[in-house]
């Protein structure tokens, strides 16, 4: 069985899963009243520090799991990070019109699986080519 600390499949992997994250923090910065006006409309509460915040864990975490620092933590956060808000912004089954829940429920479904993405990085960690590796982290 080859080592898996060498391969590099685990850091495609954290490239592929930190860029949505990466993209959607710059989102919320770029059009951040827009982003705002959104949240508020949905029924977050205090949409500017939500927004804000959102933003802040997914540009942190999203990094953290780019460079592999701390890979598991920002996995676990990320994944927790994503159940409320998979629920208020994709919430398929609250929607008459088909072809909004059609893609609500596309969109839910991708937040499923990259959760799924998520747990399997907290659970084995960033691999090889990461800062928790290259430090004695547990990987």
């Amino acid at each position: 069985m080859p080592d898996s600390s060498q391969s590099i499949t685990p850091l495609v992997g954290r490239i592929l899963v930190s860029g949505i994250f990466l993209w959607s923090a710059l989102g919320k910065i770029m059009a951040y009243s827009m982003v705002t006006a959104y949240a508020g409309a949905k029924g977050l509460p205090l949409p500017g520090i939500s927004v804000a915040a959102a933003g802040a864990i997914e540009l942190v975490c999203g990094l953290a799991i780019l460079f592999g620092f701390r890979a598991r933590w920002a996995a676990w956060l990320l994944f927790v990070y994503l159940i409320p808000t998979t629920l208020i912004f994709h919430n398929f089954w609250g929607v008459t019109d088909v072809a909004a829940r059609l893609d609500l429920q596309s969109h839910f479904l991708k937040n499923v699986a990259i959760m799924g993405g998520l747990l399997y990085m907290a659970t084995f960690g960033a691999g090889g080519y990461s800062w928790d590796a290259s430090h004695g982290k547990k990987i």
